[in-house]
């Protein structure tokens, strides 16, 4: 999930002309000539965890097929490789909740899926997941688009033992407009993430159309949030830092970036969303949840439902939650076959206890209206 979900259709456009003279080249191993009967391989474009062989192993072994997976940290990156010549590479693609929807399916890069053999898999989900599922369905109603699976709130994340729990949620954003912050923060890098945090930082949603006040307001938060970060980094950066004291939170995080220290047992370590915010609703965080699809693959592989269906059972969901990287909840704990499989100190890194109450409080992340310019004002800012 994280540094996923960029936006703008015409920036994915853009840039997938640009790729195009790069296809043959990125399919790499992929590549061939006549590209015989595929029902023994499967090619699977993800988020990391799906390319984990606790997850392929199995499947592998049980269909005698070779299953090759790439996984990726950003979900245009991936978007603009199908448009630039990679959908007769790819057989399913895991990437985070509007694409689907609002890009893919429109532009004719996925394919629906059979809603009489899928849909019962979405009435063992989790309340929310119960079909029809928004954004596993095309705007009509009609068509189901993929699987629901890995979720979870995503705003930031502190070391209560320095900031409380109640302190972070009540203050919420305006936390990183404190002076008494500086040089005690970190920033992840996932910088369309980021993008969102500061848009809620500068005290405005991020997933709508900004007027020129707003744009202003953005740099100037950019710019001071990043004069007053102490350091920036990946998960483990990140977390090791807050650790040992370096830091006391970090930008943006969550449930996904603090799991694997509260799996070490720094339970100090927290995912915090909000009480407030200014997001639709009055929302304080933003939640993203991964939605896998069938790519419109002219020869694709007959494999590519049957993985779908695998990974909904019970065991195999509980390893996808649970492979190595990152720990998330999944949809399919509302099945209490796959529920029972979380120990007790598993449900406390994923932070069960508080996560319906975090996810209610959470806006479902969208695509950002003006995504490229923020963006280059966060690169520049960057820089400068």
């Amino acid at each position: 999930m994280f540094n996923s979900k960029f936006s703008r259709r015409d920036f994915l456009k853009t840039s997938a002309s640009a790729a195009a003279t790069l296809a043959a080249t990125q399919m790499g191993p992929f590549a061939g000539p006549a590209r015989a009967a595929r029902d023994k391989e499967l090619n699977i474009l993800c988020w990391e965890g799906y390319n984990s062989a606790q997850v392929l192993d199995p499947f592998r072994s049980s269909k005698s097929a070779t299953v090759k997976a790439e996984s990726l940290t950003n979900d245009p990156t991936m978007i603009n490789r199908l448009r630039a010549g990679e959908i007769n590479v790819w057989d399913l693609i895991n990437v985070n909740n509007p694409w689907a929807r609002k890009i893919m399916m429109p532009e004719k890069l996925i394919k629906p899926l059979d809603r009489a053999k899928f849909e019962p898999y979405f009435e063992k989900m989790m309340p929310q997941f119960k079909p029809p599922y928004k954004w596993a369905m095309d705007d009509s109603g009609k068509d189901l688009l993929g699987m629901a699976q890995r979720f979870g709130p995503y705003s930031f994340v502190v070391n209560t033992d320095k900031i409380s729990r109640k302190t972070a949620e009540d203050q919420g954003w305006d936390l990183f407009n404190d002076p008494k912050l500086a040089g005690r923060f970190g920033i992840l890098e996932s910088d369309d993430w980021n993008v969102f945090g500061v848009c809620c930082i500068a005290g405005f949603d991020p997933y709508k159309a900004h007027t020129a006040e707003e744009v202003a307001k953005f740099e100037e938060t950019a710019k001071r949030i990043l004069k007053n970060k102490k350091v920036v980094g990946d998960i483990a950066t990140m977390n090791q830092a807050m650790i040992s004291g370096e830091i006391d939170c970090h930008l943006t995080g969550g449930t996904y970036s603090a799991s694997p220290a509260r799996a070490d047992g720094h339970l100090n370590l927290r995912g915090i969303t909000p009480n407030k915010g200014p997001l639709a609703g009055g929302k304080g965080g933003i939640a993203w949840i991964e939605i896998t699809s069938v790519v419109n693959n002219p020869q694709g592989s007959p494999l590519a439902e049957q993985f779908l269906e695998y990974v909904q059972a019970p065991e195999v969901a509980h390893t996808v939650a649970f492979a190595e990287g990152t720990f998330n909840p999944v949809a399919q704990m509302g099945n209490p076959e796959c529920f029972k499989l979380f120990s007790k100190d598993q449900l406390e890194a994923i932070q069960w206890d508080s996560l319906e109450e975090e996810m209610a409080r959470s806006a479902e992340y969208d695509i950002v209206p003006d995504y490229d310019k923020l963006l280059d004002i966060w690169n520049a800012a960057k820089k400068s």
